[in-house]
């Protein structure tokens, strides 16, 4: 904070300064960020991914997520359709959302999707007719809370529109859209391979989460598609690889790395033994697209210097090879908003 003078003849001089800080700021400073830069939390878009929410139907102030959704167009304001998908039974619920410029909001699970857990897509959508929009304006970010004590603050994936206007090729007749991750004529690119970096050790205390999603489906017959198998190499602390697979029935797989997942020879709390940390990668043999994050809760965070809590989102490290077929795309529904 700035102290003040009490010496009236120094006034003038700070003014001076003032004004000249003003007059010197760009309103703009830079070029835009690139709408074909591929998806990530780092970026905004024209449709979001947060990766995990969840809230208790018992009690809410230990289990819930708040998930924050911002335009940061200056001028102009947008309607969006958020799909909530249930991770286990990959059903979906919908609801409508416009934010006027410069607008953000804040929803709770608690009140949207009481008592589940699961992933949201934000989708911007035309105002008058409910077709997909490109509006590579949107922002997001979440904080998620578990009972269990795992919390973090994620950002929500950003994937841009790589049109303009409406969706290309919807018909104004058509109830349904087809939302395309193919990279040149609808959404950025789904990732297949994906990283958790900096696993730490178990005999420490860490309790690390993980978090998979498919990220593909049917939202108007309410169902999302199912993860499938999995893949992936778990490196110690010295680079050596031992690999793994698991397959999922879900769209979306939380677990905790233990000697249960995943499932390595030798075992996973042998490989990260106490003071020891890794990394891992995993991937859809299939080329499915999937997103995911990770958490680690430790209960000493706040009485041991070397005890830390936290997430973030899993690293994107290969690009799903679809060009927007079924396997690597969402079927929408296109509802008139009710903000309208």
């Amino acid at each position: 904070m700035l102290n003040m003078p009490k010496d009236a003849h120094t006034l003038p001089a700070l003014a001076a300064l003032v004004i000249l800080s003003v007059t010197t700021c760009a309103a703009v400073p830079g070029p835009a960020y690139s709408p074909r830069s591929e998806a990530g939390d780092a970026k905004i878009g024209s449709l979001l991914i947060y990766n995990i929410y969840s809230s208790s139907a018992v009690n809410a102030a230990i289990e819930n997520t708040r998930l924050t959704i911002t335009n940061t167009h200056q001028t102009a304001p947008t309607s969006i359709h958020l799909f909530f998908v249930d991770g286990t039974t990959c059903n979906v619920s919908d609801s409508f959302l416009c934010l006027a410029k410069r607008q953000t909001v804040s929803l709770l699970a608690s009140d949207f999707d009481p008592g589940a857990t699961g992933y949201l897509i934000v989708l911007a959508i035309d105002g008058a007719t409910g077709a997909p929009h490109s509006f590579n304006y949107l922002a997001g970010e979440e904080s998620v809370k578990f009972s269990g004590g795992h919390h973090a603050h994620l950002g929500a994936v950003a994937f841009s529109a790589l049109y303009n206007g409406i969706l290309p090729g919807y018909n104004n007749q058509s109830s349904t859209a087809t939302i395309a991750f193919n990279g040149t004529t609808g959404y950025s690119s789904l990732p297949q391979m994906l990283a958790l970096d900096n696993i730490s050790d178990r005999p420490s205390g860490n309790k690390t989460m993980v978090i998979i999603n498919r990220i593909s489906g049917d939202l108007i017959l309410g169902h999302a598609d199912t993860i499938g198998q999995v893949c992936g190499l778990l490196y110690d602390e010295n680079a050596i690889a031992y690999s793994f697979s698991a397959t999922a029935g879900s769209c979306q797989f939380i677990s905790s790395l233990t000697n249960n997942f995943p499932r390595t020879t030798p075992k996973f709390e042998s490989l990260i033994s106490a003071g020891r940390t890794g990394w891992m990668k995993l991937w859809s043999p299939s080329g499915a697209g999937l997103l995911g994050a990770m958490i680690t809760f430790n209960p000493d965070a706040e009485t041991k210097e070397e005890a830390f809590s936290g997430g973030h989102n899993l690293r994107h490290l290969t690009l799903a090879p679809g060009s927007g077929d079924a396997a690597h795309s969402y079927t929408v529904p296109v509802i008139p908003p009710t903000c309208h």
